[in-house]
């Protein structure tokens, strides 16, 4: 047991980029050969290390595995860039078609509202509470 107020020390492993580096294309390569799907998490899985350490220092070596799988920054980016822009046309198309429907609502609530009120005017001629004076014949 340790004596309180002593700090736990974690022991690291020694760091040496290019030995890093090498494991890492090394897991690449047994990655493709055990037929496992390749990704960033399956590489670092098999070297032993955390797939933030490929992305964050590692950045070639992330790029070329999303290479690898056809996933590249810049296919991704052109890919999404691509699919926004069909998006805003569409986006557009969906505004300009809302822009009609409310100019038609509008006419046919106009339109309705004249024929309520003409309804209104004959119900009270059948029931005779409004007597309609005939036209003047000059006009």
């Amino acid at each position: 047991m340790k004596p309180t107020g002593e700090k736990a020390t974690r022991v690291s492993r020694p760091r040496n980029r290019d030995k890093t580096e090498k494991e890492l294309r090394s897991a690449v390569l047994r990655v493709e050969d055990k037929g496992l799907r390749m990704s960033i998490s399956a590489v670092a899985a098999e070297a032993g290390v955390s797939p933030s350490l490929i992305h964050n220092t590692y950045p070639n070596l992330a790029e070329e595995i999303r290479a690898s799988v056809g996933r590249s920054t810049r296919q991704q980016r052109d890919a999404k860039a691509a699919e926004l822009t069909e998006a805003r046309a569409d986006l557009k198309e969906l505004r300009a078609q809302l822009k009609a429907a409310q100019s038609d609502i509008a006419t046919l609530a106009s339109i309705n509202e004249t024929l309520r009120d003409e309804i209104t005017s004959l119900q009270a001629q059948i029931a005779g509470k409004v007597f309609v004076m005939p036209k003047p014949k000059g006009d």
